[in-house]
């Protein structure tokens, strides 16, 4: 692996998976092997013998390399549930250990690996660890993702102090407009921008169906550019 990035968000509904997914897209049409990886989702369905997610499915479909889905997705639940409540209830800890066991082998078949955290950058895993940790464990660069809605401002600037204060390095953030009908967008774009030290890599315009190839073509493409040149 060439590269590797953390994707989180402001919080949990705020698009991550739709940027993960077309980071992932754009890197691929880029020429390079890439991929995500979700290393734990809740939410899922039973399809044959296997639990798999929706956002675990974007992924995949946005990559251009196949990888085994319990490496990408160590960890799914059936119900919809903080990650560790859902884990409790079927009698399973979720262990970092396991995940960054994951994570290796992923990253041994890629240019470039993105993996999309739960929630937001402070859920918990189990008793004593949270996303954070397992961002920490994997020491990724982290693209923060900010949902684009009235509170936004102060979920987004809490979200990068605390990555700043893990040690990490915020790469870079992308804006997601969830709320059609947000007042002062750009107000609230400009404000983030002038606290937020870190570049906006992309501002994605409300779409009532997702879409990861047109979101792809929001991105700032010399800012992404300058991610896989650092």
């Amino acid at each position: 692996m060439k590269h590797g990035f953390f994707v989180t968000g402001t919080d949990t509904g705020v698009g991550k998976t739709l940027i993960s997914s077309a980071l992932v897209h754009y890197f691929a049409q880029s020429g390079l092997r890439a991929a995500g990886m979700k290393p734990v989702a809740a939410g899922c369905e039973r399809v044959g013998a296997h639990l798999l997610s929706e956002d675990v499915a974007s992924l995949r479909d946005a990559g251009n390399v196949d990888i085994p889905l319990e490496v990408i997705n160590p960890y799914a639940f059936e119900p919809p549930l903080a990650p560790h409540i859902a884990a409790e209830a079927e009698g399973v800890r979720i262990e970092l250990t396991i995940i960054h066991e994951a994570f290796k082998k992923a990253a041994d078949t890629v240019d470039i690996l993105v993996v999309e955290g739960v929630g937001g950058f402070r859920v918990p895993l189990n008793d004593q660890e949270d996303t954070a940790d397992l961002a920490c464990r994997l020491g990724l660069p982290i693209i923060l993702v900010v949902g684009l809605r009235l509170g936004c401002l102060n979920h987004a600037l809490l979200t990068a102090e605390s990555i700043v204060a893990r040690g990490l390095k915020l790469a870079g953030w992308v804006a997601n407009c969830i709320d059609p009908e947000m007042e002062m967008q750009q107000e609230n774009l400009a404000a983030l921008g002038k606290r937020i030290s870190a570049p906006c890599l992309g501002v994605v315009s409300y779409q009532s169906v997702a879409d990861f190839n047109t979101v792809a073509m929001a991105f700032d493409t010399q800012e992404i550019r300058n991610l896989v040149c650092a």
